[in-house]
């Protein structure tokens, strides 16, 4: 009787860890973190060189570069007419990162990559950026129609795979380490529930992150998309204060133009991106 428990015993523990382990593998959680990494500015640009540098050598990571063959900033969603089929060559970042330049815009970067380079699985998500410059408000349709890193984003979503578009914002210099920071943090937040595919995909989430000087970044603020331009803001594409004593701020613009981390979720369809 002893030896029949003890048989049981060890049976029921070998079936445990081989349930165990079959929960293991990367479409139930576990395993790096499929990464596809885009952006509007060109596969050579120093934004996703620094998005890619950071990620590269975590064996948490696994990464794909794929973005457009050339600068491509201002053409929001936009998608190259096919047939014919996408042209598309191997080329690298600007420290040498293997990746697939795309004769075409950001939207055809990540369709390119989704339909030809995730063979197996589709990334866990997108991320695109960092752009060259702020991408905030909602103000005739600066961010919903005229974005490429936004539009990048969007796309992915449409296809169900979630993602976060980031942009840093004007110098000069452009900050990216603050930058990379904040795509690091926002990656490190949803590392679980992307790995669990609990991330939602009716909106994107766009960051912009300040470029501070003088003074330095106050803090990361959760806002809506501004639909209008405040009166002390002489352009969207100007410069930020971050040494403002504005508090509680209301929206991207507000924030981002006041020295916070503007993070903004921005629907997967406006401008009918989905519907393309």
């Amino acid at each position: 009787m002893i030896r029949t428990n003890r048989f049981l015993v060890a049976l029921l523990l070998t079936l445990g860890l081989s349930i165990a382990l079959l929960g293991c593998d990367s479409s139930s959680g576990g395993g790096p973190l499929r990464i596809l990494i885009t952006n509007d500015d060109g596969v050579s640009a120093p934004g996703i060189d620094a998005v890619v540098e950071a990620l590269k050598d975590d064996p948490n990571n696994e990464i794909i570069v794929c973005a457009p063959a050339e600068q491509q900033s201002g053409s929001g969603d936009q998608r190259t007419p096919t047939p014919p089929p996408l042209e598309a060559v191997m080329s690298t970042t600007l420290s040498g990162y293997p990746a697939t330049a795309v004769m075409g815009f950001p939207a055809d970067a990540v369709i390119y990559a989704l339909g030809n380079l995730y063979p197996a699985a589709p990334p866990h998500v997108v991320l695109s950026g960092i752009n060259e410059g702020q991408n905030v408000g909602d103000v005739s349709g600066v961010i919903s129609q005229t974005s490429g890193t936004v539009g990048a984003a969007k796309t992915a979503a449409c296809d169900d795979v979630p993602a976060l578009a980031s942009s840093q914002g004007n110098g000069p210099p452009h900050d990216y380490p603050s930058g990379v920071a904040e795509v690091l943090n926002w990656l490190e937040q949803n590392r679980a529930a992307l790995l669990a595919g609990q991330v939602g995909v009716e909106n994107i989430t766009s960051i912009n992150v300040p470029t501070c000087d003088p003074g330095s970044i106050r803090g990361r603020a959760e806002v809506p998309l501004a639909t209008t331009k405040p009166d002390y803001v002489p352009s969207l594409d100007g410069q930020q204060d971050c040494e403002s004593t504005l508090t509680d701020p209301s929206d991207d613009v507000e924030a981002f133009f006041n020295g916070y981390v503007a993070i903004t979720p921005v629907p997967r369809n406006s401008s009918r991106t989905c519907e393309r």
